[in-house]
């Protein structure tokens, strides 16, 4: 496995890549993490040239698709050579949200060639899968859904404590999220944005300015990023999540929310909505709103801390029995290399 050098910046690339490694050496697999550095999709020679000789491998190479969709001549010279790359991707490089329409028409082309040379295609979702194969006229993309870890069940909090849990990028809308919980304001609850703060400073100085113009800052923190104890605190306080992002593969954080008792707002038409799912019964564990409507967010807030979250928590419980685990994801993908 071939993956960034910043393996433990909690996103939800990583922490896929992580579990994955774990999860394919628990069912038995050899699997070796060689961490690549720089920026990337766009990175320096020297970084073009370390991907490039791993690889050049006699064992099946699972490269994540932020390193290989940027190095599409590196993956063509080592499948030509022999080798066996298949790339996995956990976000067309296209859908991040701040690109220009010119650098997003450049790392599209960028993507494409990458995985016409691949030997194979990985994917997180359905959603993902076939948005790749209309996106860049692929025959065959294989799925590897994320797994879940058993987890305990959220206590929650009074007043109830809404969480949004993602790097704080325009693509994750935590403005929207702001402006949202702003049509809320006679509603008891506090928010924790929860996430990395310095892909987009000016962005969080916009979602900053916003809590502030609000008079909401002694109700909505800015955290920066949770792991460990701090993460697992986080989680057992929340009673909400919400992640009406623009574009989502899947959405690690709503399957995890599932796990511990925690409904979901999620985006429509995103690869979100799937992760959140129905049960069985076809109820939906917490909502789905368009993208980059605070007004339909704000609705959904104030049907699930009030009237509708019964409803929804019997959802919750059902659909957090029917997650996959880990070991699932490690077998799926030993299934597309081979």
């Amino acid at each position: 496995m071939v993956v960034p050098a910043d393996l433990d910046t909690p996103t939800g690339g990583n922490i896929y890549d992580r579990s994955l490694a774990v999860a394919l050496s628990e069912i038995g697999a050899d699997v070796e993490l060689r961490p690549v550095a720089g920026r990337w999709p766009v990175a320096t020679p020297s970084a073009q040239d370390q991907l490039a000789g791993l690889l050049q491998a006699d064992a099946p190479v699972l490269v994540d698709g932020l390193l290989a969709c940027g190095a599409p001549d590196a993956v063509a010279s080592a499948v030509t050579a022999g080798a066996r790359v298949h790339v996995l991707v956990h976000l067309p490089l296209a859908l991040e949200t701040g690109l220009s329409a010119d650098d997003a028409a450049v790392l599209e082309a960028l993507e494409r060639q990458t995985l016409h040379a691949a030997t194979g295609v990985v994917a997180t979702s359905q959603w993902a899968a076939a948005d790749l194969r209309e996106r860049h006229g692929l025959d065959v993309v294989a799925v590897a859904l994320p797994g879940t870890d058993p987890a305990p069940a959220a206590t929650g909090s009074t007043p109830p404590r809404l969480l949004h849990l993602a790097s704080v990028t325009p693509r994750k809308d935590q403005l929207g999220v702001v402006e949202a919980l702003a049509l809320v304001q006679d509603l008891a609850w506090s928010a924790d944005l929860v996430g990395v703060l310095d892909t987009d400073p000016e962005y969080v100085r916009r979602v900053q300015a916003a809590i502030d113009g609000y008079g909401l800052s002694e109700r909505i923190r800015l955290t920066g990023p949770a792991t460990g104890a701090a993460l697992r605190a986080a989680w057992d306080a929340a009673d909400l999540l919400l992640l009406p992002s623009h574009a989502e593969t899947w959405g690690l954080v709503v399957t995890e929310a599932l796990a511990r008792g925690v409904p979901a707002v999620v985006g429509l038409g995103t690869g979100a909505e799937e992760a959140l799912g129905r049960t069985r019964a076809g109820a939906i564990p917490g909502a789905v709103v368009p993208p980059g409507d605070p007004a339909a967010l704000a609705a959904a807030m104030r049907d699930l801390l009030g009237p509708g979250r019964d409803r929804v928590l019997a959802a919750v419980h059902d659909r957090g029995q029917e997650l996959s685990r880990w070991p699932d994801t490690a077998r799926d993908v030993l299934e597309a290399v081979r």
